[in-house]
């Protein structure tokens, strides 16, 4: 009677239990042995993590070279227009050389250089 008491007790508990895995039974074909399921599972959480991180590497390096090539781009074309033929400056000509008849220097002649561009000396 004690053992049908108990018997009766746990019966609720049975059905609450979970059923058998039918689907994964190792006589049948394509069985997973479930310790190597969860090493996959686990490898490729790992995986997934690592290429989101070389991702973010990725976007983060691509991002500073672009910022050092804007960089370097505004510091060339700063420098090309501060050296621009239209902003000549006035050199004195204290010998004139060969070019003037006269012997002696005039005070006060001024010339300007003739303007340069890019690829002048290819041209020659």
């Amino acid at each position: 009677m004690k053992r049908l008491l108990i018997l009766t007790a746990l019966l609720p508990f049975a059905a609450l239990a979970q059923p058998l895995n039918t689907m994964n039974n190792p006589n049948q074909q394509g069985y997973v042995i479930p310790s190597q399921q969860r090493m996959q599972t686990e490898m490729m959480n790992r995986q997934e993590q690592q290429k989101g991180m070389l991702n973010q590497q990725l976007q983060t390096q691509t991002r500073t070279q672009q910022q050092n090539l804007q960089m370097q781009m505004n510091n060339n074309t700063q420098r090309i227009q501060q050296t621009q033929p239209g902003q000549q400056q006035m050199l004195p000509n204290t010998s004139p050389g060969m070019l003037s008849g006269s012997s002696s220097p005039q005070s006060g002649d001024q010339h300007m250089l003739a303007p340069r561009s890019n690829g002048d000396m290819l041209n020659r």
